[in-house]
């Protein structure tokens, strides 16, 4: 049982060094001073500077944000109004409607992407950032359901029943009482939503209009080109602040749901 034991926390470790180990090495070699990683290490923040003059990265990296952050309140708020239909109405369909929440989860994104180009093009919608938005929103619409949907499956309801009948209008036992307990399951939402469209590649490639790109095209555009340690930059910054913002969520919410 001990060598057991030891033998899967030993491959857990070797799992978290192959997740972990390159994007550490990419941190530090972002600080090296050699454009092509030269060693011995030199420590230079050149990479950082340089990235504070590289229009393109900047530009799109803003793309990406705005169209993240606008996605986030979109697909969260239609996401959680779904979820709370689904747990509480029965209607015909339902059983379907919540079985075909699962194949925009499990089908690649390249035929989805390819099927909203062709959509998109028949239905008169130009390329752009319109509709990126739209791609991004469809796609971040089931993680939503999906997640705040377990969170309503161990909702206790007896507390909105108390609630009613002390008094309570459904308004005041909906500010009160419900949306604190479902907080954690649509800030996870929240934060998939926001994720998925920050880190989509394949939908924004299709449907971005010429000259303009989100972050994760630049940077692939930027490795076709020739690789610089600003990526290695830019990608160091957007780990920092996504720890943080998982830091805080954290702080404030448990794991398991409880505040």
């Amino acid at each position: 049982m001990k060598l057991g034991s030891t033998l899967l926390t030993a491959h857990l470790w070797l799992v978290l060094a192959f997740l972990y180990v390159p994007i550490v090495v990419m941190a530090v070699l972002g600080f090296n001073a050699s454009p092509l990683y030269a060693l011995p290490f030199e420590f230079d923040p050149v990479w950082y500077r340089a990235l504070t003059s590289n229009t393109k990265l900047i530009d799109a990296g803003i793309h990406s944000v705005g169209i993240a952050i606008v996605n986030t309140i979109i697909a969260t708020t239609l996401g959680t109004m779904a979820a709370l239909a689904f747990a509480r109405y029965s209607f015909r369909g339902k059983t379907i409607m919540q079985l075909l929440l699962f194949p925009p989860i499990a089908i690649p994104w390249l035929v989805i992407g390819t099927a909203m180009l062709v959509f998109f093009f028949w239905i008169d919608i130009k390329r752009g950032l319109f509709a990126i938005l739209l791609g991004h929103v469809a796609l971040s619409l089931p993680y939503v359901i999906v997640v705040v949907g377990a969170r309503l499956a161990t909702f206790p309801h007896a507390v909105e029943e108390a609630a009613a009948t002390l008094g309570a209008t459904p308004w005041q036992t909906f500010r009160r009482v419900t949306a604190p307990l479902l907080a954690p399951g649509v800030i996870g939402g929240g934060l998939f939503a926001f994720a998925v469209s920050f880190d989509q590649f394949v939908i924004s490639y299709f449907l971005a209009p010429a000259g303009v790109t989100t972050l994760p095209v630049e940077i692939y555009g930027a490795i076709r080109k020739g690789f610089t340690p600003e990526i290695n930059a830019i990608s160091t910054i957007i780990i920092v602040v996504s720890m943080g913002v998982l830091l805080l969520t954290a702080r404030f919410y448990r794991f398991g749901g409880e505040r």
